[in-house]
């Protein structure tokens, strides 16, 4: 069942997250506090996926008014190649639009090679013509990758 995330669901969606090798966790952004915070600011646009009444997929989803962005797109080693994925991807794809969102951009790491096939098998397009930069504004907001 895929359904619209809460703020009670951070407990699941964090054990979701650590169970994933080479996932990152930032401490500040990826915290209790920090994920209330996204989903006060995009109370609509996230969304789990539930099994046996646990959280097997996730994505952390919002916009600012002109483009939606995915973070954090993820579903368990157990249940990939199920639909999963691509069925949360729509989930939140129409909540944007319910938003008048009309454009989406995701990050996926260059290493992420089972992200990168997902992506490329439902659809999407990696762009060349552009770099994405970034500033880093709160250094304690620490990066850690799931060992």
């Amino acid at each position: 069942m895929v359904r619209t995330m809460t703020k009670e669901d951070y407990d699941g969606v964090y054990a979701l997250w650590m169970s994933i090798k080479g996932f990152a966790i930032r401490s500040i952004d990826d915290s209790r506090t920090g994920v209330e915070r996204f989903l006060q600011r995009n109370p609509d646009t996230s969304v789990v996926a539930v099994e046996d009444g646990r959280i097997v997929g996730a994505i952390l989803c919002g916009h600012d008014g002109r483009r939606g962005c995915m973070y954090h797109v993820c579903v368990h080693q157990d249940y990939r190649m199920q639909g999963i994925g691509k069925s949360m991807v729509v989930f939140a794809m129409e909540a944007l639009k319910k938003e008048h969102i009309s454009k989406i951009s995701l990050i996926a790491f260059t290493k992420n090679d089972v992200g990168n096939a997902f992506w490329n098998r439902i659809g999407w397009t990696k762009r060349e013509d552009l770099n994405y930069y970034d500033f880093v504004l709160n250094k304690e907001n620490i990066v850690a990758f799931n060992q």
